[in-house]
């Protein structure tokens, strides 16, 4: 039996995910170059550009996480016969 190196000589990449990755790969080595070339007091305002959206990207996640646990919740409110009269409305 092969091991997993010899079924899956990427490394754990899928098949065609190695263009993806270089590519990626390729983007990042860019930006990093364009960081570079700024002066420091730039670099800060990067670095607490990319706090800002690491931030605002956790809030919407756990945003949707609990609007995703109080579903159960609401449903039992919402759906019931005592409110179907202005379900119809």
């Amino acid at each position: 039996m092969p091991s997993d190196k010899e079924a899956n000589p990427g490394g754990g990449r899928r098949i065609g995910e190695e263009k993806e990755m270089n590519g990626q790969d390729i983007h990042e080595q860019a930006l990093i170059e364009k960081i570079r070339a700024l002066p420091p007091e730039r670099v800060s305002e990067v670095e607490d550009f990319v706090d800002f959206l690491l931030a605002r990207n956790m809030d919407r996640r756990m945003v949707k996480a609990a609007a995703m646990l109080s579903e159960d919740a609401f449903r039992r409110v919402w759906d019931n016969t005592d409110d179907a009269d202005y379900d119809r409305l």
